[in-house]
């Protein structure tokens, strides 16, 4: 079970929002850099980063702050955030990640997917975000009325590397996250899952090992962290138990 300690980058700061709310964000002292060097030093390998500037203007906003993070810590980064272009993976595989998430970008347009998935052999994640069981888009703002099961099983032959899902009623709340759906999830997909949104105590922790499922690759914790409820020392614990 990977562990993926996750910084949300806003305006050059470590932020975390309330289901997707620009308006609902709490920013944290810990530069982007720091707090990835704080993930390091605790013998974390692998690292989840959004930037959320670049989910507003669907550019890559913060590639610099990237960049550093990969020059300066041996982190296995996946990082998302209005990729929305061939060459804005190329930049982020070019700096040196290990996976690039594609959210609404290749929602919307399935031949991108596609496309990206040909030309980034398992470097592209997708990241599915739900609400009530069907895929929202477009910062959660958008919801498509299709349900996420359905979506997945129309692109499951791309060759995507690794599924992030997530469940929007949960993200940022601290009230566990949805292990049954994410476990739906992972029956169906044809590559890994990793769990998003929601993590509240390190019992989820347990909790994602406890469900014993190969599919399911890892778990992402955010605001848990920034608010303290999990120390990262308690949390280092889980990477090799």
């Amino acid at each position: 079970m990977k562990i993926f300690p996750a910084i949300d980058i806003k305006d050059k700061k470590c932020v975390r929002l309330i289901k997707g709310d620009f308006e609902n964000k709490t920013e944290y002292k810990t530069s982007p850099i720091d707090q990835a060097g704080k993930y390091k030093e605790h013998g974390f390998k692998n690292l989840h980063i959004v930037d959320l500037d670049g989910a507003l203007t669907g550019k890559t906003v913060n590639l610099d702050i990237i960049k550093e993070i990969v020059s300066k810590y041996d982190l296995r980064i996946e990082i998302g955030g209005g990729v929305r272009s061939i060459d804005s993976i190329k930049q982020y595989i070019n700096a040196g990640v290990e996976k690039v998430i594609l959210g609404s970008g290749a929602i919307k347009n399935k031949e991108f997917l596609k496309e990206a998935c040909k030309k980034y052999k398992n470097q592209i994640a997708l990241g599915l975000d739900a609400k009530d069981g069907n895929l929202s888009v477009s910062g959660w703002k958008e919801n498509l009325n299709i349900k996420t099961i359905d979506f997945l099983k129309e692109v499951n032959s791309y060759g995507v590397s690794r599924i992030i899902y997530t469940d929007i009623n949960r993200d940022g709340m601290k009230n566990s996250p949805n292990f049954d759906e994410t476990v739906k999830i992972a029956e169906v997909s044809n590559c890994p899952v990793v769990i998003s949104g929601g993590v509240s105590s390190i019992n989820d922790i347990k909790k994602a090992k406890e469900l014993n499922n190969n599919k399911i690759e890892g778990i992402i914790i955010g605001k848990a962290i920034y608010d303290g409820d999990i120390k990262l020392d308690e949390l280092a614990k889980e990477i090799s138990a």
